[in-house]
């Protein structure tokens, strides 16, 4: 039924009666989020339920407050959770290339740090002063003197012997030898030796030979002595050591008692520090091999003592929020960072860096989805960990180098973070239908609404948002008019009377620009003025495209008709979206209709500039019209259909109640007045469905008719299921309460024959046919005759082939 739309129906206002103040200043700030009671739910189930697999995903449409929300709810809940342990890594005595993690109670760490960066201190000053004492030096004196008496009666006794048998021992530089001597003490030489009768040599020789063993004896006993004076003075430099200093060790071990990861590892300190006391005496200067030459002074590394405070949760006071805003690989799981020496990339566990899962660790991380997905293994690692249960830090590149480099393998920390991604809903069910482990590690699934119900209580919370971000923002307040005009701008940007959008953001970017606008009228408070103004100039600095539409429409580049009568013609709307800014914008649909059996052609189609869901909408519109015109007879025609001057493609259905009536007209020959405009869905029955962008499709032939004037005359049929979606401009409410502009509701799609064409369209009588003098047996009427023309060509056709088989 075709029903005038009234100026109530246009526009949902809310009036600045409604709200129980007169500037935001009387109201308090919003504390709590608003339209989410679905999502916070599920938020506040996956935060509390502690189980492998259950992490977080946020998902919802940009600016509906997501991070906003999720931040605030962590730091609340975060507060009262544990501080986590400090992680620290540090050197490895037994395996260099795997740095041990400590895990330590919160602010341990850099107490641990800084108790080993005084040991090292104390230590090279003072076992220095160790080895220099007379103390030390009269122990190693006399361990020494012991060593060279020893030494010395050993080799007088070998000596004695030897002379005893006419043999001495000499040293030369290859070492100790005997050689037999005369009775003169000379010693025999080669020429008076080989001179001597066979038997007298062989007795020197039997003589050389048991003296020479007796020699090879005392060289080993004195080398064993020697070994065995080493390990003394070791054992020595150990005890002088540990003496002085060994108390200091044991201070650090009392006092982290608790700790036994800690103790290991001081005891190895200690037995390293015992290991390499070399590395603590005090350094002898190299002479220079040339005069002008000065030896690099190589001093010895103390790196290896240092800890390496990894995480420090010193200043926390509860459990971490870390929010990623650059998830990369290295940022998520850290790195080992490599410095160049004499050109050589070298690095040690002092450059193990901290990445956002180990500072995370016993508390929450909340990543972007997309950003991740952008960042090539970031994904895959995460979930990895999530498997595993922990976290490793690896160069992920290595595998992909030509020439390896040095690097480490730290020891892994065990995992405990709770993982909350954000992202689009698009992001969510491509990663849930796509990927089987996602489904296993992130069970939760918190959807953010984009709009909510417009009752009080959320309209009341509405101008509490508003209080919220004048005290952020520093913004001057709202008076209740102006609170009133950002509720209806809600109501717009949700699309229906009865609900607000969640899109916070878009609300915000209002509130500033108005914020603005008033400061150069000097005003003390935004008034609902300021708020048009805001809107107005938003249009402005946004419409470029659609007015240079409209001028091209008014200087007849663009063909558009808004006055008579033509038959197969009618203006159609759809809704050009550029991003920031979207209107309607009219376009002229065509249809011919003649004799043939093609049936209904679509052009776009054909050529390629077709969506899926238009070439539905044209399907429908053929078995429309066969159910209600091909009772009696085949539906025998064709005809084609197009959108005139489109040189883009085109998609949706909204069209299809614009298309048939072109048709219909076409095939009929009854002209449309081209004053109107339609839009509106259909379906098989001829029923009309709502479309989307109903505002702006009317406000974008309200446009157009304005080029020529409004006269009374002009208007938009629209789908009755689509009333509920009006929020209209000012100026079109205005023009419909004026009488120059007019707006129709129609349910079924010959609801709008009579007011587009002036005939009725006619009911379907019992035997299958209309009443004359109605639209519909009009295109009954020629739809019969397209059929009958065919079957007398088909008829014709086949008597031609009778007259060629018998010629006689």
């Amino acid at each position: 039924m075709l029903r005038k739309v009234t100026k109530e129906e246009l526009y949902k206002c809310c009036e600045p009666s409604e709200m129980p103040f007169s500037t935001t200043d009387e109201i308090s700030p919003l504390k709590e989020t608003i339209g989410q009671k679905r999502a916070l739910n599920a938020l506040r189930f996956g935060l509390g339920i502690d189980s492998h697999g259950f992490n977080i995903y946020i998902l919802g449409e940009s600016g509906t407050g997501k991070m906003t929300t999720i931040r605030k709810i962590l730091e609340e809940k975060a507060a009262n959770e544990p501080v986590p342990a400090d992680l620290c890594y540090v050197y490895n005595f037994k395996n260099p290339d795997m740095p041990r993690a400590l895990s330590l109670p919160p602010g341990t760490g850099l107490a641990l740090h800084k108790d080993m960066d005084e040991l090292i201190t104390a230590l090279r000053q003072e076992i220095p002063k160790i080895f220099e004492s007379k103390e030390y030096e009269k122990q190693r004196s006399k361990l020494l003197e012991d060593f060279q008496q020893k030494q010395k009666k050993f080799f007088s006794d070998l000596e004695e012997e030897a002379k005893a048998k006419d043999f001495t021992l000499r040293k030369t530089v290859s070492g100790l030898v005997l050689l037999p001597v005369k009775t003169t003490g000379e010693t025999l030489s080669e020429e008076e030796y080989e001179a001597l009768e066979p038997k007298v040599k062989e007795k020197i020789e039997a003589i050389g030979r048991e003296l020479q063993e007796k020699l090879d004896d005392v060289i080993r006993i004195v080398r064993e002595e020697e070994k065995k004076i080493k390990d003394m003075m070791t054992q020595l430099e150990r005890e002088a050591t540990l003496s002085s200093v060994g108390h200091r060790i044991d201070e650090l071990k009392s006092k982290y008692k608790y700790h036994e990861n800690v103790i290991n590892y001081l005891e190895e300190v200690k037995e390293d520090i015992l290991a390499h006391l070399d590395d603590f005496k005090a350094q002898e200067e190299q002479a220079a091999p040339l005069p002008f030459m000065k030896p690099a002074k190589t001093e010895p590394s103390f790196v290896r003592f240092v800890v390496n405070v990894f995480v420090n949760n010193s200043e926390l006071k509860g459990a971490p929020v870390v929010i990623e805003s650059n998830p990369t690989y290295y940022n998520l799981f850290g790195r080992v960072e490599h410095k160049v020496q004499y050109g050589i990339a070298v690095t040690d566990f002092t450059m193990i860096k901290t990445g956002s899962l180990q500072a995370a660790n016993g508390g929450y991380l909340v990543v972007d989805a997309l950003e991740m997905l952008k960042n090539i293994f970031a994904y895959d690692a995460l979930k990895r960990t999530i498997k595993d249960k922990v976290i490793k830090i690896e160069d992920v590149w290595e595998q992909y180098r030509l020439i390896s480099t040095v690097t480490l393998r730290p020891e892994a920390i065990p995992f405990n973070v709770k993982i909350i991604l954000v992202g689009s809903p698009r992001l969510y069910y491509l990663l849930y239908n796509l990927d089987e482990e996602y489904r296993e590690l992130f069970k939760v699934k918190a959807d953010y609404e984009n709009r909510m119900d417009r009752n009080p209580e959320n309209m009341l919370r509405y101008a509490s948002f508003i209080k919220t971000k004048c005290d952020e923002r520093g913004l001057k307040p709202f008076d209740k008019g102006a609170v009133a005009k950002i509720i209806e701008y809600g109501s717009r940007l949700a699309g229906h009377q009865l609900k607000l959008s969640a899109k916070f953001s878009d609300v915000a970017d209002l509130l500033r620009e108005a914020d603005y606008w008033a400061g150069e009228k000097k005003n003390g408070a935004v008034t609902a003025e300021d708020i048009e103004k805001a809107l107005e100039e938003k249009t402005y600095r946004s419409n470029k495209v659609e007015q240079k539409i409209l001028e091209a429409t008014q200087e007849g580049t663009i063909l558009m008709d808004t006055e008579g009568a033509v038959a197969g013609q009618i203006n159609g709307l759809s809704v050009l979206d550029l991003g920031d800014y979207s209107f309607g914008m009219p376009s002229r649909i065509t249809a011919k209709s003649y004799a043939g059996r093609a049936g209904i052609v679509n052009i776009e189609r054909e050529t390629k500039m077709s969506g899926r869901i238009h070439e539905k909408a044209i399907l429908i519109l053929t078995a429309y019209l066969g159910a209600k015109y091909a009772v009696k007879h085949s539906l025998s025609l064709t005809a084609s259909l197009t959108f005139e001057q489109l040189y883009g493609g085109i998609e949706g259905d909204s069209a299809t109640c614009a298309e048939v009536y072109a048709l219909l007209s076409s095939i009929s020959g009854v002209p449309i007045k081209q004053s109107f405009a339609v839009t509106g869905s259909m379906n098989q029955h001829g029923e009309v469905q709502p479309i989307g962008g109903v505002n702006e499709k009317i406000e974008g032939f309200f446009e157009v008719c304005k080029l020529s004037g409004l006269n009374g005359q002009h208007g938009v049929i629209i789908p009755k299921r689509n009333l509920l979606n009006l929020m209209l401009k000012k100026e079109v409410t205005l023009a419909v309460e004026g009488g120059k502009f007019n707006i129709y509701s129609i349910e079924n799609v010959e609801d709008g024959i009579e007011i587009l064409t002036g005939m009725q369209p006619g009911e379907m009588q019992p035997d299958g046919t209309y009443p004359e003098g109605t639209f519909n047996y009009l295109v009954a009427k020629r739809l019969k005759e397209l059929a009958d023309a065919l079957k007398g060509e088909k008829a014709e056709g086949k008597n031609d082939e009778k007259k060629k088989e018998n010629p006689d």
